[in-house]
């Protein structure tokens, strides 16, 4: 019976970083869509006035909207499943190890939704002509195939969430840590303030990776008949950026990506805490 319980509650707990997951991802990505439109046209290679500028900010939300909930659902059920069953195996003192290790396993699973509605929302971003999306992406596929078009930057992707994911949840999970040890006498923390232990996590973590997040979006607005001339590798990428606009082209965009993350991280951990914890007690009122 007590196994059964505790299965019971296992999949409660899946189920609520699925659907909470999900849901502040779908709700920080829709408001603060206009910070990540700024920061891509700073790091486009036509410069920010020929990407755009400030007009229709907007532009590129469609595919940002349906790709943002499954990917941050992806993201929670597959970290806090490594959480859960690593947490009894692993001593204190190596849990941030699995904290970076389940946060790089996390990303890899989310970019199989990211990437593609990466590309088409960019695309859409620092485009002057207006596309669908499914157009967008169907061209991609016609002209460019379905890794180098649909997947383009999947590794470029992968090599910067993966350091981001890296420094941003062992940051995140010791400032938890450290806060309700010292503040709150062990007791869980509150959605505003794993919220603020979240914006600390994000933003610093934001401003550190900002130069492999200018090559990862240089190599997905690449021009088609670039792509086909030169491989986009990412080391053939980051130098191009470098000798073109030296060290500071690296850091493009820095200031709006970090404010971005930084608020970002606030709503997006504050809420996803708040949803988890109510859907979890909501489904454990049954087993109760």
């Amino acid at each position: 019976m007590a196994q059964v319980e505790e299965d019971l509650t296992h999949n409660h707990m899946l189920w609520s970083a699925f659907l909470g997951g999900g849901a502040a991802g779908l709700f920080v990505d829709v408001v603060l869509f206009p910070l990540d439109t700024i920061k891509t046209r700073l790091q486009a290679e036509q410069g920010f006035k020929n990407a755009g500028g400030f007009r229709g900010i907007y532009k590129g939300l469609g595919p940002q909207v349906v790709g943002s909930a499954p990917q941050a659902a992806l993201f929670f059920v597959t970290y806090e499943s490594i959480k859960h069953y690593c947490e009894p195996l692993v001593a204190k003192e190596a849990m941030p190890l699995v904290y970076m290790f389940g946060a790089s396993v996390a990303e890899v699973m989310a970019c199989l939704v990211r990437v593609p509605m990466e590309v088409a929302k960019q695309r859409k971003q620092t485009s002057i002509v207006y596309k669908s999306s499914i157009r967008i992406l169907l061209g991609a596929y016609k002209y460019e195939g379905f890794f180098k078009g649909v997947y383009r930057g999947f590794g470029s992707t992968i090599m910067r969430e993966i350091p981001f994911s890296i420094i941003q949840f062992p940051i995140l999970e010791c400032c938890k840590s450290y806060y309700s040890k010292n503040f709150k006498n062990n007791i869980p923390l509150d959605p505003w303030e794993v919220a603020v232990c979240g914006s600390i996590a994000g933003g610093t973590s934001a401003a550190v990776t900002t130069p492999l997040d200018v090559v990862k979006t240089r190599i997905m607005l690449a021009e088609r008949k670039s792509a086909k001339n030169e491989s986009l590798t990412f080391t053939r990428m980051f130098r191009k950026v470098v000798k073109k606009d030296g060290v500071k082209g690296l850091f493009a965009g820095v200031v709006p990506r970090t404010l971005w993350i930084f608020l970002g991280g606030y709503i997006f951990f504050g809420s996803y805490d708040f949803a988890k914890n109510t859907i979890f007690d909501f489904l454990q009122s049954d087993v109760r």
